[in-house]
């Protein structure tokens, strides 16, 4: 895919003399990156990957702040100060971007640079029974179905799971890992339930809360935004399951096994076939107003453009690869920098 890099770049590079560039960015001359704690080890591999081959750029600060914390700090504002690239593990919030463009970055740019899983895993030696989108609910929601969560053990959702207390280590409410697991796994549980399902079209803010408020009664405990933390954790309790990015899983796959939801295993295959119910696209959001302002900016978002195919870069540290017409469409996106619109968010959906 090296092909690419000259004609991507000089299209970039058009583009940018007629983005707004603002002189508040001049004196800094590193790029800055924050957001998800899932999107970090592929936003660092970018890096990497940047620094080797553009060396007499300085090297990209990435930090991870989760998901809305990121967006929080990029929406903040134009200049020096405020982030290049808001990395996401779910699709900014019409509010999100409302946020922005009232705070001057009127010029967002959205690239989907793959896919990824929302693993639920455990020890090797742990206790290896499978789930349904329907038992993860019961088992992590405040109120299931409305009612008082009176579930102490496995063994309460399911005879047949063991007669052990749940106990799931996960992502805290900034996180766009929790965002999707309240999206693609609670609420699909709760809605097998018709008379829950039903609240929806008359209650939608009561059908939320119901449906993806996760119990704070000890049960589920909030590990921050490091996921690594929750795999040294699992590492050491094999009674305990955790829940985090399907890379993290790739990654520790030695001492880790992910468990099955919905009768399918959170594999590569599974999860680029959308057979996984927990599968999400991953984003980048760039700062269009920085592009021109920032040394090496365009080029690091050639890199990830370069790097985001099936035998690329990211696919070796866990990401899943988008099918090739998603990747060239996204690839149109990032060559003319185009803006993201509220119309947008409101009109179309991401493609898988």
């Amino acid at each position: 895919m090296r092909i690419v890099k000259p004609l991507l770049l000089a299209a970039m590079a058009t583009t940018a003399l007629a983005a707004c560039g603002s002189p508040q960015t001049a004196g800094r001359d590193q790029i800055k990156a924050v957001g998800s704690s899932t999107v970090y080890p592929f936003a660092k591999a970018a890096a990497e990957e940047f620094s080797r081959t553009y060396p007499s750029y300085g090297s990209p600060i990435i930090e991870s702040t989760g998901t809305g914390g990121g967006f929080k700090l990029f929406c903040g504002g134009v200049g020096v100060q405020y982030p290049d690239i808001a990395n996401a593990s779910r699709r900014i919030k019409p509010g999100e971007l409302e946020t922005c463009n009232a705070n001057g970055v009127t010029e967002v740019v959205e690239l989907q640079v793959g896919k990824d899983g929302i693993a639920i895993a455990e020890s090797k030696e742990g206790q290896n029974f499978q789930l349904t989108p329907k038992q993860v609910y019961e088992a992590l929601a405040a109120e299931p179905y409305g009612k008082p969560q009176t579930a102490k053990n496995w063994s309460d959702i399911d005879p047949s799971f063991p007669n052990e207390p749940i106990l799931v280590y996960g992502p805290p409410p900034t996180s766009g890992t929790r965002d999707a697991l309240a999206e693609l796994i609670l609420t699909a549980g709760c809605e097998s339930d018709p008379a829950t399902a039903a609240i929806k079209d008359e209650d939608k803010d009561r059908f939320e809360q119901i449906c993806t408020e996760v119990r704070s009664d000890g049960a589920y405990v909030e590990q921050g935004e490091n996921d690594n933390l929750i795999v040294q954790k699992l590492a050491t309790n094999p009674k305990a399951i955790g829940v985090f990015g399907y890379s993290f899983l790739e990654e520790n796959s030695d001492k880790l096994r992910g468990l099955s939801l919905g009768g399918f295993e959170p594999t590569y295959e599974n999860i680029a076939s959308g057979d996984y119910p927990g599968a999400r696209p991953l984003y980048i959001y760039i700062k269009k107003q920085h592009l021109d302002a920032v040394p090496g900016l365009k080029e690091y978002i050639s890199t990830w453009v370069e790097n985001w195919g099936k035998d690329g870069l990211f696919t070796s540290k866990g990401m899943i690869a988008s099918t090739p017409e998603v990747a060239a469409r996204n690839a149109d996106v990032a060559s003319n920098m185009t803006v993201l619109t509220a119309a947008d968010l409101q009109t179309s959906e991401p493609e898988s």
